[in-house]
């Protein structure tokens, strides 16, 4: 298959995200021809005239549409784009130059219709953004699941950083309307669909995540929120792993009753897990700062998946109304 990219991005009120994004495919060492397809999602600071000032660097096209969402504006990306494979990235990453050659090099070894690669930590993030990387990406914190070359099970690319063909697209219809989520609900309509997916571990990107402590916990407890929705629509992918950061977190508070009473060997074993995140967080990114972060920025992470999931798998399996009707902030609806 003679693969032509075609890098679809969707973008709501970030031009400064574009424009950094757009600098880092300039500096791309990929030789072969590729299309930018840049979809404004009803933003109020668009990009515009950012992209104007690629367009003669880079080949762009650039719409504007009426706020309906990620999922949906990738879609709307894809129905206009022009290319055979798609490559989906998120606004707030930024690519190494190496990045489309080793996504041809992966397709072009082992072609699969559905792709999807990690992220890592610039070296000019933040501490912040360096932590709560380090708890999104770690097998220690998230099993892998987000990429890695511990990465377990199947993979489930993350739109971030994904690709699909134009045959798996029109097979499966794109993302739904539910985010965060739809990228593993496309995922495993891939598979349904009788299509492979495949972690291309050297196509990784910088993903920035402009992202507070208080955002940060309000992401994590929608994607809790999120997955019971999908084990519900997609019988036979729930996981036993989806339930640590609830039972983790009822643990802790069990720990914690136990050494008041007296019971410390418990407490132990909890310092001891969070002190090896430490010395792993301070070993990958040679901060005793970053390191630190990352203690708070795994409890966060535990604390606000663990309460969603718990909330949504009791509300989603004993309750007769639909997910749209229980959590609706978690649903874009089609205008």
């Amino acid at each position: 298959m003679n693969t032509i990219f075609s890098i679809i991005v969707p973008v709501y009120n970030r031009p400064e995200e574009i424009q950094e994004l757009l600098e880092s495919l300039v500096e791309q060492d990929f030789k072969d021809s590729y299309e930018i397809v840049i979809v404004e999602d009803g933003s109020a600071q668009d990009s515009k005239e950012v992209v104007k000032g690629y367009q003669e660097k880079l080949q762009i096209s650039y719409y504007f549409k009426e706020n309906t969402g990620p999922g949906d504006s990738r879609n709307y990306g894809m129905q206009n784009a022009k290319g055979n494979y798609f490559i989906i990235l998120d606004s707030d990453c930024i690519l190494p130059a190496q990045y489309l050659s080793e996504v041809k090099k992966e397709l072009h070894t082992n072609f699969v219709h559905c792709f999807g690669g990690p992220d890592a930590a610039h070296e000019s993030f933040t501490a912040v953004q360096k932590a709560i990387n380090y708890v999104m990406t770690s097998f220690f914190t998230t099993g892998g699941i987000r990429g890695g070359d511990t990465s377990v099970g199947k993979f489930q690319p993350r739109s971030f950083n994904m690709g699909i063909s134009k045959e798996a697209f029109d097979k499966v219809g794109g993302f739904g309307q539910i985010h965060p989520g739809e990228d593993p609900d496309l995922s495993f309509r891939i598979w349904k669909a009788g299509y492979i997916t495949r972690l291309f571990p050297k196509a990784f990107v910088y993903h920035k995540r402009r992202i507070d402590w208080n955002k940060f916990y309000i992401q994590v407890n929608k994607f809790g929120m999120v997955r019971p929705i999908l084990n519900k629509w997609h019988k036979g992918t729930a996981k036993l792993t989806y339930w640590f950061p609830t039972l983790f977190m009822i643990g802790l508070i069990g720990v914690f009753i136990m050494a008041l009473a007296g019971i410390i060997f418990p407490l132990g074993i909890v310092i001891g897990y969070f002190l090896f995140l430490f010395f792993d967080a301070l070993v990958k990114n040679k901060s005793i700062k970053v390191a630190s972060l990352a203690i708070f920025a795994a409890l966060t992470q535990f604390t606000g998946y663990g309460i969603g999931f718990l909330k949504s798998t009791i509300l989603v399996n004993f309750s007769k109304r639909e997910p749209e009707v229980l959590f609706p902030k978690l649903f874009f609806k089609k205008k």
